[in-house]
């Protein structure tokens, strides 16, 4: 079983997703896109415009193995800067904060008083790579590292969304993430889903809702406020 930061780390790369497709860019209603150059330049223009933004969140993990199905949700937060800053504060069906900034994860358990601290600088490039999918990357450098396939339009939940289908070129990222599946509205170009599969048939499927960008987030909402009491653990 992976430990508690290696299944946050993909939390991580779903929230990434949502930053460069939140904006609205002005897609007219019922236009169908179908061609990928179309929509690569609609998600860099929106990347573009991003400074913030905050969106309630869910969460369904799948594990093969063990026939196991689990759901978590809550509270997105994510500031662009110099570096990027993510908060995600779990409510469901446990509470939980997890913050990253600065090469750092950082994740409180409020029900035994715990920090888990995870020195992420010695996987930077692992990071970066994920990171490619959504903080303010041009779809060029996207490109670079992923194979990116338009997988044509789907219905869902009454939104019409065009579908791609992102494959990691390099093989250190391959060995997290096999395969993205995006579901994008073709209205109002917010992600509707998005699927991530790993190795072995795992795979998580990330919801949103509520998304607010470029509102005020000050430096202080991605500082993780525990108690003085809470005791650190430093983590591998």
């Amino acid at each position: 079983m992976q430990n508690t930061f290696m299944r946050c780390s993909r939390l991580l790369l779903a929230s990434a997703l949502i930053l460069v497709l939140a904006p609205r860019v002005g897609a007219r209603k019922g236009k169908h896109w179908t061609d990928l150059g179309e929509i690569l330049s609609q998600m860099n223009e929106a990347s573009k415009r991003l400074k913030t933004v905050s969106a309630n969140l869910e969460y369904t993990t799948v594990t093969k193995l063990v026939d196991d199905k689990s759901t978590e949700s809550g509270q997105l937060l994510f500031r662009r800067g110099k570096t990027p800053e993510i908060r995600i504060d779990f409510r469901q069906p446990e509470t939980k904060v997890l913050i990253f900034k600065r090469g750092r994860g950082e994740i409180y358990l409020p029900k035994i008083n715990q920090i888990q601290e995870y020195n992420l600088e010695q996987k930077s490039d692992l990071v970066q790579q994920f990171l490619l999918l959504g903080f303010g990357t041009e779809s060029n450098d996207l490109k670079k590292a992923y194979s990116i396939k338009y997988a044509g339009e789907e219905d869902l939940e009454g939104d019409s969304t065009a579908v791609l289908e992102l494959t990691p070129r390099q093989a250190n990222v391959a060995a997290q993430i096999t395969k993205v599946q995006i579901w994008v509205s073709e209205e109002s170009w917010l992600p509707v889903q998005q699927k991530f599969l790993e190795p072995g048939g795992d795979y998580l499927v990330a919801t949103y809702s509520g998304v607010k960008v470029n509102r005020n987030l000050p430096s202080s909402q991605f500082d993780l406020d525990a108690p003085d009491s809470a005791k650190r653990v430093k983590m591998n």
